[in-house]
């Protein structure tokens, strides 16, 4: 029988879930009356949201308009920039890849970035615009688009309606039909690739597996050859969607393998499953690299007894996105937590959403930062993840730059240009792209754009903006390290690592802000800014007034005065001894905003 492995790939909200749940109608896969919206989605979030976050594999049995019957391997992947890692990762496993464009929107920054990808796997791709049932859909320019600037023939592309059914069968057929069967290997000893897992309590951690060489049975034992770790096949199956276990996994197919193992820390994706004994004759496949973290934060329990429930947390979450890095470090205002490194603004929000949701966690969560790179007083190359392991013998900096691709309509070109042009970067390239579009390439330091650098762009084209980037290598910067002292004592947590160029405009507006938020004490406490030995902003948080010549009613002027001088020198005193305690509320609101 012939197995056909693929995957969807789009721009966030072009209909992926929608598509996949029409392929699972048609196939007869899932039963109409048990059929809801987003299928393949099944964390809350996903649905909440709207979008694809995790990748969903699916094993679907169909029949050809010629009465053949194959198995087809279906992987739904997310559409937002912030997981391209998962779409590398299923890219891994299949032989081909429908390209789905929304007819109301055509394509997006995020569509060309994808199908990139898909090329440089060597993928058979079917396009298809999606959404022609849409009063306010484009078919005809959006087919026009994709032949001019994706280069496909017209024959080539479908026009389909994923949310009606139109044209969604056909298309099937012909997706079926384009997709190289997966070559049978069956006879040449095993080599799976995991390109997901998960955790159960009951199976240990659960590799989500392709099948590229050999077989695989229920009690098998196996190696894992980058980790060198040793399991048991504790139960084996396929995706129909559910879990569905099956006695033998063969050369091409898509299933899951129960190995037994405990500690999430030995299971890597991207590593390749062997028998044991089999490990020093058989050569692990290639795969894919382990995306690199683009942004760090800090992050703490506001509990410290939830140390360990936090490490637990990060341990299993990180076996299905290998591009969350954590790793422990102590600081005294929060105690115990731990530097943890994402690929964007949503990869960390939703991270922080399933740590509290899944397990229950209230968080303290510092500002992000990119990596920097310094060198140290001998010449060696030293990494700066946050202001803690910043050193004043440091010297130069770089920071990481990225090539920046939008297309914006073009009414709003001139309010982009300006936008844009007031940050730190360089103009590459700007060119009409189909009607009343125009395609923007921009290279910018990565810190421009981790934090609100998409939602202002929004904001100025009222939503109608898509973005992609990709890292283009490191480039000389200016570094300073911002500190901020509240009544004379440096605050570790409010340190940052800023340009030259910034850090007077950003330390004002820090201490303008803790000024806001700290609580007032009896005495005035003065909150600064400061690089190397020089104080850059400076703001007076007020004490809190008393009336201490309330009691006294008439009387000599000269008693009134000695209180209030009693009072000025005590508040002194108090401000030479005292402590400014912050709460934590305290530190979500500066990191917050």
């Amino acid at each position: 029988m012939k197995i056909k492995n693929f995957v969807i790939i789009s721009h966030i909200d072009h209909g992926k879930s929608t598509l996949a749940d029409r392929f699972l109608e048609i196939t007869g896969t899932i039963k109409k009356d048990k059929m809801k919206p987003q299928y393949l989605d099944s964390m809350d979030l996903e649905r909440e949201k709207g979008i694809t976050i995790k990748m969903t594999p699916v094993r679907m049995e169909y029949f050809s308009r010629k009465g053949e019957k194959m198995i087809l391997n279906l992987i739904d992947t997310p559409g937002h920039i912030d997981f391209n890692y998962e779409v590398s990762r299923s890219l891994a496993a299949v032989e081909g890849a429908i390209l789905l464009v929304d007819a109301t929107k055509g394509i997006q920054a995020q569509t060309i970035t994808n199908l990139d990808l898909a090329k440089k796997e060597g993928l058979a791709i079917i396009p298809a615009i999606n959404k022609i049932d849409s009063p306010q859909a484009r078919t005809e320019e959006v087919k026009k688009e994709i032949r001019e600037f994706l280069e496909f023939k017209s024959e080539e592309i479908f026009s389909i309606s994923a949310k009606t059914g139109e044209n969604v069968a056909s298309f099937l057929e012909e997706a079926a039909e384009r997709v190289e069967s997966a070559e049978d290997n069956s006879e040449k000893p095993l080599r799976a690739l995991i390109f997901d897992s998960k955790y159960d309590s009951f199976l240990g951690v659960v590799s989500y597996v392709r099948i590229v060489d050999g077989s695989i049975k229920a009690n098998d034992k196996i190696y894992f050859i980058n980790s060198e770790a040793q399991g048991a096949v504790k139960e084996l199956g396929v995706f129909k969607p559910g879990m569905i276990p099956v006695s033998e996994l063969r050369s091409g197919e898509i299933g899951y393998i129960a190995t037994g193992i405990k500690d999430p820390e030995k299971i890597r994706i991207g590593d390749t499953i062997v028998l044991a004994g089999e490990e020093n004759s058989v050569e692990s496949l290639p795969g894919y690299k382990n995306p690199e973290p683009k942004i760090f934060v800090s992050l703490y329990p506001k509990e410290q007894d939830d140390f360990e429930l936090l490490k637990t947390a990060l341990s299993k979450l990180k076996l299905n996105d290998s591009a969350l890095f954590f790793e422990q470090q102590n600081f005294h205002v929060f105690g115990r937590g731990f530097l943890c490194g994402f690929l964007g603004s949503l990869h960390t929000e939703i991270t922080m959403e399933r740590l509290k949701r899944e397990f229950g966690l209230e968080l303290v969560i510092s500002s992000p930062q990119v990596l920097f790179k310094a060198e140290d007083g001998k010449g060696k190359e030293v990494f700066i993840y946050n202001p803690i392991n910043w050193s004043e013998s440091f010297k130069n900096f770089s920071e990481p730059w990225a090539e920046v691709r939008i297309i914006i309509g073009s009414s709003y070109l001139g309010r982009v240009f300006e936008f844009i042009n007031s940050l730190e970067g360089k103009h590459i390239d700007s060119r009409p792209f189909g009607e009343n579009r125009y395609f923007l390439i921009y290279e910018m330091p990565l810190r421009e754009i981790i934090g609100k650098f998409y939602e202002n762009l929004l904001n100025i084209t009222q939503g109608f903006a898509s973005l992609t980037f990709k890292e283009i290598g490191y480039r000389k910067a200016d570094l300073v390290k911002l500190e901020i002292l509240i009544n004379g004592k440096k605050e570790e947590a409010f340190s940052r690592i800023l340009p030259q160029s910034k850090v007077n405009v950003e330390a004002r507006k820090m201490v303008e802000k803790l000024k806001d938020v700290l609580p007032k004490q009896s005495f005035s406490v003065p909150i600064q800014g400061k690089i190397g030995g020089k104080i850059i902003s400076r703001e007076t948080l007020k004490a809190t007034r008393k009336d201490v010549t309330a009691p006294l009613y008439g009387g000599d002027y000269t008693r009134k005065k000695k209180l209030l001088e009693k009072q000025k020198e005590g508040k002194k005193k108090l401000r030479e001894k005292g402590e400014v305690r912050i709460p934590p509320e305290v530190f979500l609101k500066v990191f917050g905003s």
